[in-house]
């Protein structure tokens, strides 16, 4: 195992990488006519409908088809970037709600979405709104952008809130009726199981293929849950075109890796991360979470396929052509979280194009496209095996031995904080108490397990980016330990073991839960009351999916419970016929008693790895607490989401750090710190770049909501650019 000190070093790469633009040029070239007045664009304006230049746009959500966050512009670069400036913003708070957006920018437009999950258009080069398109329907939590499709006369945006996608005239911001029903399709319809009950979201934009828009989505992570299915729809009209069952039916490959029943009450296997299209050789990239639920299978022994997979399906039929599976029967959540990059790699005087896929593990695993070859050897270890009654862990898991690992694998007490005196023997003394802290433990019951890296990486959805000059991947993660246990489920049905069952997952058992991201259900404001939770319960919100399976009287006790802890015994009806005999009491982050992590730093990292060799080119923290760094503590490192991205100019962007709320530039070649900026709010979304009106900018959308209690929240673009 190799592990990177905490200070900034380099490798500099001395392979350069004849760029490919192939690769990257968006099979769809033209842009809608756009119907908007130029007279407050500060410069003299290309005409709206001239077409778009894949060298200057930013076509899709990854930044083009292949998905590695990477612009040929060097107009800004490692000469001049310290003199950016914010160059305009564009207010997107509308109340409450929630994004992670990264938007895309096609000619002259800048496509977004905002807080309440309505879409913008914007003047690219002013942030001037053209259009707005609202639903009517206030969308909450995660919605990463959009996606675009065109054939040259027909220009449509796809746009997802609550369980529907709508189809957007790019032109005009009005919906296209013919598309579904009344310009929308419903995910919860044609999965085989009854729509009503069903509860799925796109919180990750699909991908286009010719004239199909193919979607995942998020679904419950506890039973009852919706079963992940991958399916492709026709653009213009909305139809299903083609579905693949993440959980084998009967006669599917995968079936017998499952219980014979699992495809009829099974859930989840799902798509929420996106996904990455080959355009060329028509196969779309899947990579697909865990099996519900997700800390106990006892009900779905086996190796789970296609759970914790990166599927290849045809992305004409969506039959499978090879598939990977990271984690077999996975009880800790170890989805796969991002999007894989479509890489091109050398080896010797050949080049491979090859697919790239992180992981919350730490691991990337490289595969050449076609036909899944791995590109660096894959060893499958042996684990222990789980004490949990009725529960079998596999028996192996397998892991790249390249490229190491880029996220610390195996937590010892000698890696505990050393922030002060008192933490650090705070931090002994819990430490002893837990179980685990490296690879692949299973939970025990009633007796604290250790996660590390923790359940949110590692890698997380923002997703790498790539470097086709110098066949560097860069991606950040997380350095956090996390801690659990199973408990036994109560036989009795009462407002608290419904809420332990469906909420206690996230919120815990004594409703702490782990803010910024999974809020406390203690001491609420007085604003709340039962119809309010009863409302987040059905609806969902953030995170949280909704919960359409629970009986009215289920949610009024739930939702009374939260607000009173006042619990009695209910009638038991056919929903408690799915309760298992166990339950994971919640995610708890291992943190000291002032809030800080418990082990030492780096707690957040942005690693450039040669994907030619396997071998880091430099790892540097990434993120800080001010309040530390005002002390001397500086360069921590920190939790961050969102994905960094990367330009000819020498230059890798990152915001992603939820303390701090700065936009960095990086040297790509020495991970060198050249320029950073405060932004209004944290920014969880990927930055995008592009060029409009011969300038180009830096766009990230800041919203705040991983932030801590206390922090500004809001919904801003922001974008950037050299003076004029």
């Amino acid at each position: 195992m190799l592990i990177i000190s905490f200070g900034r070093h380099s490798l500099t790469s001395d392979i350069r990488l004849n760029m490919r633009l192939g690769n990257w040029i968006i099979g769809v070239l033209g842009v809608a006519p756009l119907l908007f007045a130029l007279t407050n664009s500060p410069t003299k304006a290309k005409p709206p409908h001239q077409r778009g230049d894949s060298q200057t746009d930013w076509p899709s959500y990854g930044g083009g088809p292949n998905g590695i966050r990477y612009s040929p512009l060097s107009q800004i670069n490692r000469s001049n970037v310290n003199q950016l400036q914010v160059a305009w913003t564009y207010d997107c708070a509308e109340g409450p709600g929630g994004t992670q957006a990264q938007p895309i920018v096609i000619g002259r437009a800048l496509y977004g979405v905002t807080a309440s999950h309505n879409v913008v258009a914007l003047d690219a080069a002013s942030g001037t709104q053209i259009w707005k398109f609202e639903p009517g329907i206030i969308g909450r939590g995660p919605n990463r952008g959009l996606s675009y499709w065109s054939d040259g006369n027909e220009h449509r945006l796809f746009s997802a809130v609550s369980q529907y996608v709508y189809a957007v005239d790019a032109a005009t911001g009005k919906a296209i009726k013919s598309f579904g029903t009344d310009g929308r399709i419903d995910l919860r319809e044609g999965v085989g199981r009854d729509p009503a009950k069903q509860s799925i979201i796109l919180t990750t934009p699909g991908v286009i293929y010719k004239d199909l828009l193919i979607v995942g989505g998020r679904v419950s992570e506890s039973l009852p849950a919706t079963p992940g299915d991958i399916r492709a729809y026709d653009v213009r009209t909305g139809q299903l075109r083609w579905s693949f069952h993440t959980i084998p039916h009967p006669g599917e490959f995968g079936y017998k890796t499952w219980p014979k029943l699992a495809w009829k009450v099974s859930g989840s296997a799902n798509n929420w991360a996106g996904m990455t299209v080959d355009s060329n050789l028509g196969i779309v990239f899947v990579p697909t979470g865990s099996a519900a639920s997700d800390f106990y299978g006892a009900d779905r022994l086996g190796d789970d396929l296609f759970a914790n997979t990166l599927l290849a399906l045809d992305a004409n039929t969506g039959k499978r052509i090879w598939h990977f599976q990271a984690i077999k029967h996975d009880i800790w959540d170890r989805d796969f979280p991002a999007p894989p990059a479509l890489v091109r790699i050398k080896r010797g005087q050949k080049w491979i194009d090859a697919v790239a896929q992180t992981t919350k593990t730490g691991h990337v695993y490289v595969f050449e496209r076609r036909t899944g070859k791995p590109l660096f050897p894959i060893k499958y270890r042996e684990y222990p095996p789980s004490y949990v009654p009725g529960e079998v862990a596999s028996e192996t898991q397998p892991l790249p031995t390249k490229p190491y690992p880029f996220a610390r694998q195996i937590l010892t007490k000698d890696m505990l904080t050393n922030r002060t005196p008192e933490a650090h023997e705070w931090a002994l003394k819990r430490f002893a108490e837990f179980y685990g802290g490296a690879p692949f433990v299973p939970f025990r019951v009633d007796h604290e397990t250790l996660i590390f890296p923790g359940f949110d990486g590692g890698a997380e959805w923002g997703g790498p980016a790539f470097d086709p000059e110098t066949g560097l991947l860069y991606v950040n993660a997380n350095e956090m330990a996390w801690t659990s246990h199973l408990t036994r489920n109560e036989t009795v049905k009462s407002a608290q073991t419904l809420y332990l069952r469906h909420c206690g997952n996230c919120h815990g058992d004594t409703k702490a839960g782990s803010p910024p991201q999974l809020p406390k259900l203690t001491n609420l404001d007085p604003k709340w009351t039962i119809a309010a939770i009863t409302r987040i319960i059905r609806r969902g919100a953030g995170r949280m999916p909704s919960y359409p399976n629970l009986s009215d009287a289920d949610v009024e006790a739930i939702s009374n419970y939260v607000l009173t802890g006042e619990s009695k015994p209910i009638q038991a009806d056919e929903e408690a016929a799915i309760a298992q005999d166990y339950r994971f009491t919640g995610y708890r982050k291992f943190l000291d008693p002032e809030g800080y992590p418990a082990i030492a730093p780096p707690w957040g990292t942005l690693t450039a790895i040669n994907l030619n060799t396997g071998d880091f080119a430099w790892q540097t923290p990434l993120g800080e607490y001010p309040e530390l760094a005002a002390k001397g503590m500086k360069d921590t490192g920190s939790e961050n989401y969102g994905g960094p991205a990367v330009t000819a100019g020498g230059l890798v962007f990152i915001a992603a750090t939820n303390y701090d709320r700065k936009l960095r530039a990086f040297d790509k070649s020495s991970g060198k710190l050249l320029w950073e900026t405060t932004l209004p709010f944290s920014a969880n979304g990927t930055p995008a770049v592009y060029m409009a009106d011969g300038r180009q900018f830096v766009v990230v959308c800041a919203e705040g909501s991983k932030g801590r209690p206390g922090d500004p929240k809001g919904c801003k673009y922001v974008a950037f650019a050299l003076p004029r």
